[in-house]
């Protein structure tokens, strides 16, 4: 009896216990330790400043308060609830606050999505999905407000294909995460729209005779997760950001994480594409509905280099179960056992990493900080101001009016396109019409923009200030 005891006191943990915990805390200690690129995107620097205006004012904006070329035209912020509590950790802990929040955010995704995976998966093959997830996410892991949405993501996700693998009812349980998803990030919509394959596969596997009943269960979940999906403070607006966004067209192209995937030189997307090729030549079939979406979702990552996340942290829950039928499951023999003490271990060691990161000096990249350049040329007092479209989010945050910055639903597509135009001297004689038509009295602009250069060369303009990140110049006073 006593060496029974003993026996399962010392049992070590089962892999399902264990792997979610270590590849969370693995993730976690290596975006700490790499901080300042999490506050790579100038967005990081709006996205706070737009959380302090909130909380200073107790109201949501529904004009531009922060532009002066399109100040008091009707906008909204449909990422709310991300911006407060990103502009909290700033007020609390400054910029490591904000890599903490959105550190542990990726983190505890990809511990869910271990965790999921390990449902269907050996630990190994749930290594290899992990490790390709974490590769396509790797060039978006920043301080906004769709990093916080990802671990709702993936439990919602998980739940769906859940239901796919074992022709669960819906899960009712989990409509309250739109909710919070609807706050949090612009894109309720894609979790209405895995409903679809859901409803597809359970209507396949049935009669046709069954398929009204098919409907009934899922048609009152539908509307639900619909009707959860609108409780935001602007109703259903939110759910149309992402048409708003695709609608500025050609404008896209010039926004680097709008554009498609670059196959110009070889990299982690392409090495992982190549991968699952040569993996469907090795006999993996997957059932017609899956088939649809992981092609669905490698369109999207194909067409825009940002939707890379979404390939990255969804097609494994839908591949699991086919893959499991194909090369095997977890194995049936590990008994768990209480994860009372991992779960406290873990914790202990998550509080000790975070506590090290809040001690740190982080701050947001130099290259989208123009800091010097600001109070050298004293912009802020320089009335019209034509900005770098990576400076703006600094510009909010100093609260200097923009030109432009990175909300692209409130400048549109025609003002972006001739914007980049005018820059880049596409058509010189617009950028000279641009700087009259909005009284531009200075311009801070990257060194190596084109118009940089021409402004040096027109006799009304005087460079003023210049540095490896940005360079000034002011109109010169008509004599």
């Amino acid at each position: 009896m006593t060496d029974q005891v003993v026996s399962s006191a010392v049992q070590p943990f089962s892999a399902r216990a264990v792997l979610p915990w270590a590849v969370g805390l693995a993730v976690y200690a290596v975006l700490l330790a790499v901080g300042p690129k999490l506050l790579g995107d100038p967005d990081s620097y709006s996205h706070v400043e737009l959380g302090r205006w909130i909380m200073a004012h107790g109201t949501l904006p529904t004009s531009d308060p922060f532009s002066f070329s399109k100040h008091g035209a009707p906008w909204i912020t449909f990422e709310w609830l991300s911006e407060v509590i990103y502009a909290g950790a700033y007020v609390l802990s400054g910029w490591p606050g904000v890599v903490v929040v959105a550190a542990a955010a990726i983190a505890l995704a990809f511990g869910l999505l271990t965790y999921f995976l390990l449902r269907e998966l050996s630990p190994t093959q749930t290594l290899i999905m992990v490790i390709a997830a974490v590769i396509l996410t790797a060039p978006h892991m920043l301080a906004r407000p769709h990093v916080l949405v990802m671990p709702i993501m993936v439990i919602w996700a998980a739940a769906l294909v859940r239901c796919m693998d074992h022709g669960r009812p819906p899960p009712y349980w989990a409509l309250p995460l739109l909710v919070v998803w609807g706050n949090l990030h612009g894109s309720g919509v894609l979790a209405l729209g895995l409903i679809g394959p859901v409803v597809l596969e359970a209507l396949l596997r049935e009669e046709r005779s069954q398929w009204p009943r098919v409907l009934l269960r899922w048609v009152p979940f539908t509307l639900l997760a619909v009707a959860a999906s609108c409780l935001t403070p602007h109703g259903p607006e939110p759910l149309l950001m992402p048409i708003t966004t695709l609608g500025l067209g050609p404008a896209l192209a010039w926004i680097a994480e709008w554009r498609p995937q670059d196959f110009s030189r070889i990299g982690g997307f392409e090495l992982l594409l190549l991968g699952g090729i040569f993996a469907l030549s090795r006999g993996v079939t997957l059932p017609v509905v899956r088939t649809l979406v992981v092609i669905g979702l490698l369109h999207f990552a194909l067409a825009q280099m940002r939707n890379a996340d979404l390939l990255a942290m969804l097609a494994p829950l839908y591949l699991a179960a086919p893959l499991a039928r194909r090369f095997g499951g977890p194995s049936g023999n590990e008994t768990d056992r209480s994860s009372r003490g991992l779960n406290l271990a873990a914790f202990g060691i998550l509080a000790a990493m975070s506590g090290l990161a809040l001690a740190r000096d982080i701050r947001p990249a130099h290259l989208i900080t123009p800091e010097a350049a600001v109070a050298r040329a004293d912009l802020a007092k320089a009335g019209p101001l034509l900005n770098d479209y990576s400076f703006g989010g600094y510009l909010v945050f100093a609260g200097i009016p923009t030109f432009i910055d990175g909300r692209a639903e409130l400048f549109g597509g025609p003002f972006i396109d001739r914007y980049n135009r005018a820059l880049a001297l596409i058509d010189l004689g617009d950028f000279l019409k641009l700087l009259d038509d909005y009284k531009i009295r200075a311009t801070l602009l990257a060194p190596n923009t084109p118009a940089t250069a021409m402004l040096d060369r027109l006799p009304h303009w005087q460079r003023v200030y210049s540095d490896d990140v940005a360079v000034v110049h002011k109109r010169r006073e008509m004599q």
